[in-house]
């Protein structure tokens, strides 16, 4: 069953959906609805949409059922230069030197090496990893389901990055036998993606570089904080369409840390992870905004028109606004630097519709209210 699982999905944070049926329900009046998280161990969206997954997020955007504790120490205690690592899975490492070649299995890890600046590093990239663009250029080999061991062995890497969600314990372990350092990274939350940006900047001698990209992402999050709401409006997150079986992110995601940073409300807070919803439900619950990662590919209505389309969802107050979102990017779909992006993707979307419709934030008004008495 695990086997097929892992067939079934891509390699994603956010692209599951439609193919679990038998996640366990959550109560949400009569309808029994079905959610996803750490345990059932797949990713966020229909595969068959879009195979840019990263099975690293299958744990973080799932709701993990216990925090990993990252600890990174640089020492030299087998030779001059060697990193010694406790992964994000409390295994310990040792490199000779920081990594030179290494393969990147999961979408996340190679996101995070080019925001390093270590892309070069890369001698090959699992299935799914698509960005940045120029990543297109490295080797790729068989990842996830079909992980081909003497693939990556035959590439001659110092470093393997990779996830047991996606890979087997067994071809970790056909790779150390090889004598191929394996590292992995799994993130529960935008922490945990910070440990993981911390843990390859270890491992490849990249420690400055990997704090100022930290630091970086931190700044951004704290710009949109500044002006967040009051939690008076609310967003549903689309994270599969109608034609596949709604489903939206809960608690304990990626998608509802932005909205609390926002200060807005997730319309679905009462689902933990990743769960199947109503049409009925999105209706009732009415929400201020909506966001949707739905694949276009140029052909028919786009994600926001078919919305806006569906019977029924006139009445909705997103729709009647024209506020809907289509993150198309997997900015927040994958547990790396690119979370960022997404938060201000969303913050722009919030503010400027707010703008266009005279809508003002509660902070927006004390500020207004403080100019106009400084004035006075």
């Amino acid at each position: 069953m695990k086997r097929n699982l892992k067939k079934a999905f891509c390699n994603c944070p956010v692209r599951f959906a439609h193919l679990l049926r038998k996640a366990r329900p959550y109560s949400s009046k009569a309808k029994a609805g079905r959610t996803l998280n750490a345990g059932a161990g797949a990713c966020a969206l229909p595969c068959t949409w879009k195979g840019a997954c990263d099975w690293t997020a299958a744990v973080s955007f799932l709701g993990a059922v216990f925090v990993l504790t990252l600890s990174l120490t640089a020492s030299g205690g087998e030779g001059e230069g060697a990193i010694t690592v406790t992964d994000m899975t409390g295994r310990n490492l040792t490199l000779d030197h920081p990594a030179e070649k290494v393969v990147a299995l999961q979408p996340s890890d190679c996101e995070i090496l080019y925001a390093l600046g270590a892309g070069d590093r890369l001698v090959g990239r699992g299935a799914y990893c698509d960005y940045p663009a120029e990543v297109s250029n490295v080797p790729q080999v068989q990842s996830g389901a079909d992980t081909n061991v003497e693939e990556i062995i035959s590439l001659n890497p110092d470093l393997v990055l990779m996830n047991t969600m996606s890979q087997s314990e067994d071809q970790l372990k056909m790779l150390e036998r090889a004598g191929i350092p394996v590292a992995e990274s799994v993130a529960s939350d935008i922490d945990g993606v910070y440990d993981g940006i911390t843990m390859i900047g270890e491992l490849t001698g990249l420690r400055d570089e990997a704090e100022a990209l930290i630091s970086s992402m931190k700044e951004t999050f704290e710009e949109v904080s500044r002006n967040a709401g009051d939690f008076s409006r609310s967003i549903y997150f689309e994270v599969s369409p109608l034609e596949y079986g709604l489903w939206t992110a809960g608690k304990n995601t990626f998608m509802d840390e932005v909205a609390t940073m926002l200060g807005l409300r997730n319309c679905f807070a009462d689902v933990d992870g990743w769960g199947e919803i109503s049409e009925e439900e999105v209706l009732e619950r009415d929400p201020d905004y909506i966001v949707t990662i739905s694949m276009y590919f140029g052909e028919g209505p786009t994600p926001e028109e078919e919305i806006a389309s569906r019977t029924g969802w006139g009445s909705i107050s997103a729709v009647k606004s024209g506020r809907i979102l289509n993150l198309r990017g997997d900015e927040l779909s994958r547990p790396g630097p690119r979370l960022a992006a997404g938060a201000r993707l969303v913050y722009d979307f919030v503010h400027e519709t707010d703008t266009e419709s005279g809508v003002e934030t509660e902070s927006e008004a004390g500020t207004a209210r403080g100019m106009n008495e400084d004035a006075a």
